[in-house]
């Protein structure tokens, strides 16, 4: 399994998101703090849930942060959040 599939996973079991999207964006980092051969360093991830009702941005993002945190210890090197409620996604 991917770090991708993997991210995927973990964030469909814990937020039952409407809406997710993660994307490896290692391949735009090259050269760069982070990233290694092979990718997988890198992501950016988009997800419109419930879970997110009426909680602020920062929370939104410790949320994701707390349950991606092994993998954040371990390869990740960055990670980009989008995180919506889905009253959010619709008004943007």
């Amino acid at each position: 399994m991917t770090t991708k599939d993997h991210i995927t996973q973990k964030l469909r079991e814990a937020f039952s998101p409407e809406s997710l999207d993660v994307v490896d964006e290692s391949h735009l980092h090259e050269g760069h703090a982070g990233h290694r051969p092979g990718g997988e360093t890198h992501f950016r991830v988009h997800i419109v849930s419930n879970a997110f009702e009426g909680k602020s941005r920062i929370e939104r993002h410790r949320m994701v942060n707390a349950l991606l945190a092994p993998e954040l210890a371990g390869g990740i090197h960055a990670l980009a959040i989008k995180a919506q409620a889905p009253a959010d996604a619709k008004a943007s």
